[in-house]
């Protein structure tokens, strides 16, 4: 009877391995968490949506954060900067939910790009205005998507993705939408006309 210790040791990696695909998307393991297979399909279903939306929109923060111009470049480039990152934190727990209700989270670009509804920005550089909007749009597509969701997955009984929704996607983008929005306000920091005070 052959042991681990009676295989040769050696320090070469086994490179270049191929392996058959143990699941596919669309499907979900039996998990034992007190949800049926019905509702943790559904429940996954929406989630990667909502996951390649995600995707999609902390890429144009990133391709943004590069590519901000402008009289408001420091604060604008942190600013969509440390909401990339937020962002890439809720993709992770999203897809940490998918897999956890025994399905598969979408994760390479290429399926990302098939199934996300966040329309395609111009390869090349925008107006700062017209940046902002199409995160705003991203946003409100992502967050139309989610109270839906959030909605019908509680009716299913599963409350685990409803509280994610409600309490990491939900809330955390509508304050992001509030401060991308405030900066399209068109308020001058000084009125030059305003009375003098004696």
């Amino acid at each position: 009877m052959s042991t681990t210790s009676d295989r040769p040791t050696h320090s070469q990696p086994w490179l270049h391995q191929h392996g058959h695909e143990v699941q596919a998307f669309g499907t979900v393991r039996q998990f034992p968490i007190g949800l049926s297979a019905q509702a943790r399909m559904y429940s996954c279903q929406r989630l990667n949506q909502v996951l390649a939306d995600s995707q999609i929109l902390y890429a144009q923060y990133k391709k943004h954060h590069w590519l901000m111009h402008g009289p408001t470049f420091y604060a604008l480039h942190l600013l969509l900067d440390k909401h990339a990152g937020e962002q890439l934190e809720m993709i992770d727990s999203l897809a940490e939910r998918v897999q956890s209700l025994g399905g598969v989270a979408v994760g390479d670009p290429r399926h990302v790009a098939e199934i996300t509804r966040i329309p395609r920005s111009p390869d090349g550089v925008e107006e700062v205005p017209a940046m902002l909007s199409r995160l705003l749009e991203a946003h409100e597509e992502i967050l139309v998507d989610t109270h839906d969701a959030a909605a019908r997955v509680a009716q299913q009984g599963d409350d685990g993705t409803n509280d994610l929704l409600v309490s990491e996607i939900i809330r955390t983008g509508e304050l992001q939408a509030w401060f991308l929005a405030e900066h399209l306000v068109d308020t001058p920091l000084v009125r030059i006309d305003a009375p003098r005070r004696r």
